[in-house]
């Protein structure tokens, strides 16, 4: 993963002001604006204040914030007017999930019926259901870690 000082993030730079973004809201904490390249007409994204290129480096309190902000945009969606009969949520952690900009951020995008936007793979790449035994195992390294 790419990690960038914050004087070279450009969200660190639309934070700083030096960058122009049309701003939905803004506090201390959290800064949630307009998507440059929206898969939606209303695609908003939000993020910490605070430089953290991942997941890692955000602790419990700023992403609760963030994504109590995404919920509050979601819901601002719905009465706005924006074709919007629900909403997607997406975070990348990485660059192998598809992370771009390396400053945490949520994706909040308005959804409608055949927009087209939708979670796919390819062709065999469902593995199939693991067994009872496997999630077990999966569950149990997980909950060691959390």
């Amino acid at each position: 993963m790419k990690k960038l000082a914050p004087e070279d993030c450009i969200f660190c730079k639309i934070v700083a002001g030096e960058v122009p973004a049309s701003i939905v809201q803004r506090d201390e904490h959290t800064l949630a604006f307009m998507d440059v390249a929206p898969v939606t007409d209303g695609h908003v994204l939000v993020i910490p204040t605070h430089h953290t290129p991942d997941l890692a480096g955000l602790d419990d309190s700023s992403g609760g914030r963030m994504f109590a902000i995404g919920r509050r945009v979601a819901a601002a969606l719905r009465q706005s007017g924006l074709p919007c009969e629900g909403v997607n949520f997406f975070l990348a952690d990485g660059a192998p999930a598809g992370q771009t900009v390396f400053h945490t951020h949520l994706h909040v995008i308005p959804r409608t019926r055949g927009d087209g936007l939708g979670f796919r793979h390819g062709e065999g790449f469902v593995r199939g259901r693991p067994s009872r035994i496997e999630l077990d195992e999966f569950a149990r390294r997980l909950g060691a870690r959390c």
